[in-house]
């Protein structure tokens, strides 16, 4: 919700302010689809909205496929998660300031390469076509959330795919999921760059992620 051909008027800016919005919308979309089980596949804040629902219907997910995940991107007291308040602050800035300005210098930053590769283009218009307002909404929501206290609850079966090389999600972090979360994981460090490896190194991703998808870790 508020991006892509969504209307941006439906937006709810207080119902999106956690991450538990956009994981009534997945649980939701899965009982329209009237799905019974499945395999989740997620990217980044998605992975982890994932996990919030499977803690509430773990029945409807016989496992979870995590790509560049991060239950917090603020450091901690015995935690990494690659940020410093600071850091957040300033980025909250440049978008309020000039948000198409701080698209064009995110964009190449986050995927990994020049701002005339494809992927890095494609990113960008994902990017451009939000309303600077939603996107500034989604961005603190994403970047000040802390979901570690989830993850032991998380009982599904997770496989852990993670970039070598990741602006947003140090690779430390998915070891991280892997020591603290409930059920069965495993962790998968691919050399691919970026956080959007799917978009900047397929070839790379794409055997992984279709492995893991045919390979149950469940005891």
């Amino acid at each position: 919700m508020g991006s892509g051909p969504t209307n941006p008027e439906y937006f709810d800016f207080e119902r999106y302010s956690s991450l538990e919005g956009y994981a009534y919308d997945l649980l939701a979309i899965l009982e329209d689809l009237q799905i019974q089980s499945c395999i989740f596949v997620g990217h980044s804040v998605s992975a982890i909205v994932g996990l919030i629902a499977a803690v509430t219907r773990p029945d409807l997910f016989s496992k979870m496929v995590m790509i560049a995940a991060s239950p917090r991107y603020l450091n901690d007291v015995d935690y990494y998660g690659g940020f410093e308040q600071e850091d957040l602050d300033q980025l909250f800035g440049a978008m309020r300031d000039n948000y198409k300005a701080w698209c064009s210098g995110f964009a190449p930053l986050a995927v990994g390469g020049d701002m005339e590769s494809a992927a890095v283009q494609e990113f960008s218009r994902t990017l451009f076509n939000m309303r600077p307002d939603i996107a500034l909404s989604v961005a603190q929501t994403i970047f000040q959330s802390d979901m570690r206290e989830v993850l032991g609850m998380v009982a599904v079966p997770c496989h852990i795919l993670q970039s070598v090389k990741d602006l947003a999600v140090p690779v430390i972090v998915s070891e991280y999921l892997h020591q603290h979360l409930g059920g069965e994981s495993i962790v998968e460090v691919m050399s691919s760059d970026g956080h959007l490896p799917q978009l900047s190194s397929p070839d790379i991703v794409i055997p992984v992620l279709l492995r893991h998808i045919r390979y149950d870790i469940a005891k």
